[in-house]
């Protein structure tokens, strides 16, 4: 082949290659759901959202609630007998038999690795006496977390006679109220666990593939119904940020997630605007021996580092506290720290405070 054909050969191939390359699709970091929300555990900063506060079913992420409310009433190690209430339960189920007696610890195991329906209803007796008191329970924690637009009236979360309803904001908020507890953290981030009662041993696998499908997720409940679709609720940490996801029907939960993940922790970094050790008011501005007793973390793009500010607010006669650190990001409150007078401080001011009034007198 002479020089000029090899040439054409060569830009024949380098133009094919660049064809090909625009053809492979590129992963999308916009969610595929119809409804979702990414938030920063720790602020409750909202990093992401589309149609965050559209009402949606939300299938079994339902029990993320179902075992907060049992972690928060139930006695753990306590043995239950399994009654006639597992027997109507379908979909995904442990398969606990009537008269089986099984610790609860295990049960919430079952509940969030394997999403055991009949888990759920054998939890929500055992927790309240009865579903229907349980679901009380439900919809007053959810008020108490703040989660406003949001009806639950079952513990498992299938929908065919009787339906629960949230957002992905509310379903972050739960998530975020759930991150604080450290039970429920081992059980979702949890790959296998075995479980034995007075009749058999189980063995349950986590069905939440995130888990192994990205080295930096750290747990979450996965659902689907027909009509709900797929729901997937997860949390990650990377870099020293601890960032949520909620999805709502998307059939592509594992890949939205683990794409708006990395999104996030390319766009965000968790910077240190207030650091507790290097805090000082200058002796002009204050008398008192103060302190903090908090740093301040916060989520920022690199382009947002310059419109943070920060003002000192000092009221008159606090004892106990000098006043406040309000943080600021265009122009919005996203934080405050209290300034604290120190002890030794705080004793001499009280007690001169005393003499006053008693020369005033």
């Amino acid at each position: 082949m002479d020089k000029k054909k090899n040439h054409k050969f060569s830009k024949l191939i380098i133009i094919s290659v660049l064809i090909f390359m625009f053809l492979i699709p590129v992963p999308r970091a916009q969610s595929n759901s119809s409804s979702s929300i990414v938030m920063d555990i720790t602020s409750g900063r909202v990093l992401y959202e589309k149609n965050s506060h559209e009402k949606k079913l939300i299938a079994s992420t339902t029990k993320i609630l179902t075992a907060i409310i049992v972690l928060e009433n139930a006695e753990l190690n306590e043995y239950v007998q399994i009654g006639q209430e597992v027997l109507k339960m379908y979909g995904t189920n442990i398969y606990i038999e009537v008269g089986e007696k099984i610790k609860i610890i295990d049960l919430l195991y079952g509940l969030l690795l394997r999403s055991g329906n009949d888990a759920a209803v054998a939890l929500a007796i055992a927790t309240s006496g009865s579903e229907e008191k349980f679901i009380e329970e439900m919809n007053k924690k959810a008020k108490e977390i703040g989660m406003k637009n949001s009806l639950f009236l079952n513990p498992h979360g299938l929908d065919e006679e009787t339906k629960n309803y949230s957002t992905a904001y509310d379903m972050a908020l739960l998530m975020q109220y759930a991150y604080k507890n450290e039970i429920y953290n081992t059980i979702s981030q949890t790959q296998k666990y075995i479980a034995t009662t007075d009749k058999k041993t189980y063995l349950w696998y986590n069905r939440n593939k995130l888990l192994s499908n990205y080295e930096y997720c750290t747990g979450g409940k996965n659902g689907y119904t027909p009509t709900a679709g797929k729901t997937l609720v997860s949390t990650a940490k990377k870099n020293n940020m601890e960032v949520l996801i909620v999805t709502l029907n998307d059939n592509q939960i594992y890949t939205t997630h683990e794409n708006l993940y990395e999104k996030i922790f390319s766009e965000y970094k968790n910077y240190k605007i207030i650091d507790k050790d290097e805090f000082y008011l200058d002796k002009n501005f204050v008398s008192e021996e103060v302190y903090l007793k908090n740093d301040f973390y916060y989520p920022l793009k690199e382009e947002e580092i310059e419109k943070i500010k920060t003002i000192v607010s000092i009221p008159k006669n606090n004892f106990s506290k000098k006043g406040n650190i309000i943080i600021y990001l265009n122009e919005q409150e996203i934080g405050k720290l209290p300034i604290y007078v120190s002890e030794k401080e705080k004793r001499e001011e009280k007690f001169f405070s005393k003499l006053k009034k008693l020369f005033i007198r």
